[in-house]
């Protein structure tokens, strides 16, 4: 930016018109589109923001008011760093100081690890280029933006652009890696089924903010994306539990063509500080076991798994529960549920996502087509929008407290 600003990126493809010193060029452009334009006008002005808002209401026909304003006005250090204060966390509210965690002794976030590793393929694979609907850096696509600019697009808050962009892409012989949030996917619905997954095209959906996603709230949740993909033909869903996993999988679906494949993973950290590992395929399709038990067995998909694996290290010491992570909801590892369907009388599902339609559903299905007659108990989110909260407080309100699952397993 000229001002030396950090500007927010999902400001869209009209900044540079619509920034300029004159208004001509997109008076111009709205009205050979039929439309009456008026401004800019000073959005921070109250006074004559009303002014303008009350003769736009005597114009006739349709028209566009331009109101220009200053993301963070008012507070210096939002107004020189907008993607940072875009979502900067607890911040002192005078001097705009971020009061912050010591993150060098803290695992990295998963989409840290998305970024750093996506950017390390891409120097082996030159198919590998990244495409996000104004997310890089809440995706952190922007490290691989900066790394391969010429093989890189942020193509503003136009999800349903990126998708097929991403189509055209792959048909085109590249390799393309889709950066978007869980909850905006759902914005590209019918692209997703008809420009990729009818063509069977190899795009890689990186869904960050699956689950529970704190304090945005309902809008934001990825609450639905196991459930709308797994009904998708040709589409691979996959989840991984740490950073470890999601670095493995990443590596694994640009090693051969899967198709289009969708890989979804958290807001926040990992649990893993050495994730960097050497890179190695993981087989398709294809769960393990994290822990022997004796009464009952969990099956999982994502980073839940995890904290419980933790917590019943911790508390369940005459290993009497038996952990397994599917890494896979589809394609679903039917060998592994009938092994475990024939050992346990007493089987849990556990997603960060609906119940209905993800793997709650999935494992029941294979549970009457096999004819299991123990019992199933499914934790997920519920049939209903979630609100506000801290993550801890929604998967209490969720059932999904880790602490209140492993009681209830140990009962």
């Amino acid at each position: 930016n000229d001002n030396g600003m950090s500007i927010d990126p999902s400001v869209g493809a009209f900044h540079q018109l619509l920034q300029g010193k004159s208004n001509t060029a997109a008076a111009d452009w709205f009205e050979q589109m039929g439309l009456a334009y008026s401004g800019p006008v000073d959005g921070h002005d109250l006074f004559g923001l009303c002014t303008a808002l009350k003769a736009c209401k005597d114009q006739g026909g349709p028209r566009v008011l331009h109101i220009k304003t200053v993301k963070g006005k008012g507070l210096s250090r939002a107004e020189e760093d907008q993607v940072t204060y875009h979502a900067p966390g607890k911040f002192e509210p005078v001097t705009g100081e971020r009061i912050g965690e010591a993150s060098q002794t803290l695992p990295p976030k998963f989409q840290t690890v998305f970024g750093q590793t996506l950017t390390e393929l891409a120097e082996q694979n030159e198919r590998i280029v990244g495409i996000t609907p104004a997310m890089p850096t809440g995706s952190s696509l922007d490290i691989f933006m900066q790394a391969f600019p010429d093989r890189s697009w942020d193509v503003g808050i136009a999800e349903q652009h990126a998708v097929t962009l991403s189509a055209g892409l792959a048909a085109e012989g590249m390799q393309p890696f889709c950066a978007i949030y869980s909850t905006f996917l759902q914005r590209a619905y019918d692209q997703l089924i008809h420009d990729v997954a009818l063509q069977n095209l190899p795009v890689v959906f990186c869904l960050d903010r699956a689950g529970l996603v704190g304090q945005d709230g309902a809008t934001h949740h990825g609450a639905f994306d196991l459930a709308y993909l797994n009904c998708i033909p040709n589409m691979a869903v996959l989840a991984p539990r740490n950073g470890k996993e999601l670095r493995q999988m990443l590596f694994t679906v640009q090693s051969v063509d899967f198709g289009p494949v969708a890989i979804r993973y958290p807001r926040g950290r990992c649990s893993d500080t050495d994730w960097k590992q050497v890179f190695e395929a993981l087989p398709w399709g294809k769960g393990v076991k994290l822990r022997p038990g004796k009464e009952k067995a969990v099956l999982f998909v994502g980073p839940l798994g995890e904290e419980l694996q933790q917590w019943l290290e911790e508390h369940d010491k005459e290993s009497r529960i038996a952990l397994y992570d599917l890494r896979f909801l589809k394609p679903l590892d039917e060998e592994l549920i009938q092994q475990i369907f024939n050992e346990f009388e007493v089987i849990y599902t556990l997603e960060e996502g609906t119940l209905k339609g993800g793997l709650a559903s999935t494992v029941a299905d294979l549970a009457q087509k096999c004819r299991y007659f123990g019992e199933l108990i499914h934790k997920g989110l519920p049939d209903a929008f979630i609100e506000h909260g801290t993550s801890a407080e929604l998967k209490i309100q969720t059932g999904l407290s880790i602490s209140q699952i492993g009681q209830e397993l140990l009962s």
